[in-house]
């Protein structure tokens, strides 16, 4: 059983009497009160040195501050400051130094923190930034199959009435163009045959960039579709662009506006014959266009399939040991300390890890993208989620 929210030092009382009478192995009583053996560790110990008093909450605040910039220096500045309240720390410091040489000056950086404890820094209003789901661009990859991108080309219309989207991958050091597929429309259910066939042929690459639109992104928990879901248990790191900015792709992109001048105007009359189109473009593409950005090469002189071979298993989900494993159930719930506390249906029938991080505080995982926290009980989705844990 847990702490009880209402009373954690009858539920630590409890545990140390337990621990001292029952017999019970730890780290099974531990199990029972739903904390770790390191927490029923460190109660024991407050118990064994001040008694039933050492159960209480202690305050964090330390004793002493070795460092802290003695109180003359304070006054000073905050003197200097009242007479110059548009000189930042630098200036300050510099004229200080000049009046009294003999005083222990602190970094400029502590200089900001004290006039801000002071109130004599008005906080500077910031512009909201634009939520991101997953982790946004990491940089430019140095290797083939550090970054693959991709994305749907604008759909139009082949001469029968039919719309094609074609749907383009790429490797995103190379330029070698792993895909190009005229499907019938965005949906999940088409776009995963197209990327295993390219798992199958190339290997898995270590990170997939793309927009948040469908397919690749949702309004679930972090952003997370179907297709990223999968990609996550392949042991694949998602990245998105920013919303608004496709220059995060722009490679991407660049090869795109090629791809519609070259198979697009005119449109063929039927789907077989516009694939066939985009075929013949994705082999003179990697194998016969030079490429300024490449020294006059050719994808293909440069692109190596992967060495990840696609199998059934799932590494993604290789939690690390001390992780509690729960799995996720058809409501989008887990049951934690015989409760449900809802995740996310988004993740239905898949397992979850959760990492004790502070005192009852667990970070949530879905193979390496945390998605937030669960504290007392509750859980907290993470808006902004980094990959984490010991997977990434």
């Amino acid at each position: 059983m847990p702490w009880r929210q209402t009373d954690p030092v009858l539920e630590r009382t409890r545990f140390v009497l337990e621990a001292e009478r029952s017999g019970i192995a730890l780290s099974e009583l531990c199990r029972r009160y739903g904390i770790s053996r390191p927490t029923g560790y460190q109660w024991i110990r407050r118990y064994q040195a001040e008694g039933l008093a050492g159960l209480e909450d202690h305050s964090r605040r330390p004793h002493r501050f070795p460092n802290e910039t003695p109180a003359e220096v304070v006054d000073q500045l905050v003197k200097l400051r009242a007479r110059k309240p548009n000189w930042g720390p630098k200036k300050l410091l510099a004229r200080l130094q000049r009046l009294h040489p003999e005083l222990p000056l602190p970094a400029a950086s502590t200089v900001s923190a004290i006039l801000k404890r002071k109130g004599l820094v008005e906080p500077a209003r910031r512009r909201p930034k634009p939520e991101r789901v997953l982790v946004s661009n990491t940089g430019e990859p140095e290797a083939a199959n550090e970054v693959w991108t991709t994305d749907f080309k604008g759909e139009f219309r082949v001469g029968s009435g039919e719309l094609c989207y074609p749907l383009t991958i790429s490797d995103g050091w190379s330029r070698f163009l792993l895909a190009c597929d005229g499907l019938a429309s965005t949906r999940y259910e088409l776009t995963r045959p197209t990327f295993i066939r390219v798992f199958q042929e190339f290997g898995l690459p270590d990170r997939i960039r793309s927009d948040n639109g469908p397919p690749f992104g949702t309004h679930a928990i972090c952003g997370l579709s179907r297709l990223a879901v999968w990609w996550l248990k392949l042991g694949i790191r998602v990245e998105r662009s920013r919303p608004g900015k496709p220059q995060d792709n722009g490679r991407h992109e660049r090869m795109h506006r090629t791809l519609k001048e070259e198979t697009t105007r005119p449109a063929e009359p039927q789907m077989s014959a516009q694939q066939e189109r985009f075929d013949a473009f994705r082999r003179e593409y990697n194998e016969e266009r030079p490429h300024e950005a490449l020294g006059g090469l050719s994808p293909a002189d440069l692109y190596r399939p992967s060495w990840r071979p696609l199998t059934s298993e799932t590494p993604g989900l290789d939690y690390p040991a001390h992780y509690e494993r729960r799995q996720v159930r058809r409501d989008g719930s887990i049951k934690w300390r015989g409760r449900h506390v809802f995740i996310s249906e988004i993740l239905e029938r898949e397992p979850v890890g959760l990492e004790e991080i502070e005192d009852d505080v667990w970070a949530v995982y879905f193979a390496s993208l945390q998605l937030g926290t669960l504290t007392h009980g509750k859980f907290n989705p993470k808006k902004r989620a980094k990959p984490g844990g010991g997977t990434s």
